[in-house]
């Protein structure tokens, strides 16, 4: 008989991920290293969560696999209060918003349209569906939402070629850029979506982190609810990323409710049911006191200051940046150094230069090409949350103090980050003005 040699499908890691194990090999080995890489919110959880997460402790039977009433009852009111009446059995629960997302795009079935560039996991999860992601550019300025002249050439084309785009993706406010699109933009994208009947996902887990409170933020679900999915999560504003907790919202109407059956089932399969003592301690932090919404107060101020800060040392070294708008993320360009990087370290693509970065100077970032743009950009994202400190004590200060860049850890990395930029750009011969964009 033949011998059989078995196999499996290859996926790979995410990148994020990815460049976390990096950069802990590094430190493995004694070397120093500046972790800009991984999208963690990089502040303790609060000591009121994990008190109700261990009063829950006991709770190990199977619940409702749409999550808990407790939970989908207090996700209701935190949509509410913002502008989204929402119906609690049109709520559904998971393990993360990460699976939810993945369970929906199975649900859809088809292709997902993504904006590009985009968070990695949307076009990685579209892939593993089978169906795929077509990505299509987002407006300048305006990150996480596909342009919608663009979006609609994109579904008529795949159409005419016998493909089915189905559903949208959109991200409010955007990771990787750390920019929010304008109303405007939203309304427009809504428009196309009713026109080719597509479905919108809307990404909301750094609602909470825009910069400025006094901001709103455009959910699709404000002008396209019959056709607006919203999801989110307590990984971004509560930093509880290992609790893996998420919640989505539904749309009213025949379509939310026949989407409701088959999610459920899919959950039903994967997951069963979020585990009963998370749900417990996220109906707490849905339902928003007075302890948990400073604490996110104080965190959106953190967050502000250092990416404001790192976006400054990246202007200062001549790449063109983006104010920060949103959440922990910085997206720099270094195109105005693409002749001298190339001709003092032969970098030609973002892969490289981030290679470069992490293998030289120990500095860990992901390149643009991770979240699906074209291999030549020389784009980068850098989150900055882990600069606010190595332990909790560290990481609470931070959160209170009124001028954290000035705090010594956070103003070393910032130092640090600054040789490294001046460093990459020594051999230039020439000085470049800061490009620190409105």
């Amino acid at each position: 008989m033949p011998v059989l040699n078995p196999s499996a499908r290859p996926v790979p890691l995410s990148p994020t991920l990815a460049i976390n194990e990096a950069i802990a090999h590094k430190r493995r080995e004694g070397k120093p290293v500046l972790a800009l890489g991984f999208g963690e919110a990089g502040i303790p959880i609060h000591p009121a969560l994990t008190r109700e997460l261990a009063g829950a402790a006991d709770r190990g039977a199977y619940g409702p696999v749409a999550g808990s009433a407790a939970l989908r009852e207090a996700a209701a009111g935190y949509w509410g209060r913002r502008g989204l009446p929402t119906d609690p059995d049109l709520v559904v629960c998971g393990p993360g918003s990460k699976p939810l997302l993945f369970a929906l795009m199975t649900a859809l079935g088809g292709e997902i349209a993504i904006p590009a560039p985009s968070w990695v996991s949307y076009a990685a999860q579209a892939a593993i569906t089978g169906a795929g992601a077509v990505p299509v550019a987002t407006p300048p300025g305006e990150g996480g939402v596909p342009n919608p002249a663009l979006l609609a050439d994109a579904v008529v084309r795949a159409r005419a070629a016998g493909r089915a785009i189905r559903a949208v993706v959109v991200t409010l406010p955007d990771n990787p850029t750390g920019t929010l699109a304008s109303e405007g933009t939203v309304r427009r994208l809504c428009a196309v979506a009713r026109e080719h009947d597509l479905v919108i996902i809307s990404d909301e887990i750094y609602r909470d982190l825009l910069h400025d409170p006094a901001r709103a933020v455009p959910s699709p679900a404000a002008f396209a609810p019959e056709r607006t999915v919203v999801t989110t999560a307590l990984s971004k504003s509560l930093a509880a990323g290992g609790w893996r907790l998420g919640v989505a919202r539904l749309p009213e109407g025949r379509f939310g409710r026949e989407l409701r059956d088959g999610l459920l089932g899919i959950a039903s399969e994967l997951w069963s049911s979020a585990p009963a003592p998370m749900q417990h301690a996220a109906a707490y932090a849905f339902g928003e006191p007075s302890e948990l919404v400073g604490h996110i107060d104080r965190s959106r101020r953190l967050h502000a200051a250092v990416t404001g800060a790192v976006a400054r040392r990246f202007a200062e070294a001549g790449a063109r940046v983006r104010e920060p708008e949103a959440a922990f993320y910085v997206y720099p360009d270094f195109a105005p150094l693409r002749d001298h990087l190339r001709e003092a370290h032969g970098v030609r693509t973002g892969a490289e230069l981030c290679t470069l970065l992490l293998d030289r100077y120990g500095v860990g970032v992901l390149p643009a090409s991770a979240f699906g743009e074209p291999a030549d950009a020389l784009r980068m994202r850098v989150a900055t949350s882990l600069l606010y400190g190595d332990t909790d004590e560290q990481r609470l200060t931070a959160l209170a103090d009124a001028d954290p860049v000035s705090l010594p850890w956070i103003a070393s990395g910032l130092n640090r980050l600054t040789e490294v930029l001046a460093d990459l750009k020594a051999a230039s011969g020439h000085t470049l003005a800061p490009a620190l964009a409105g």
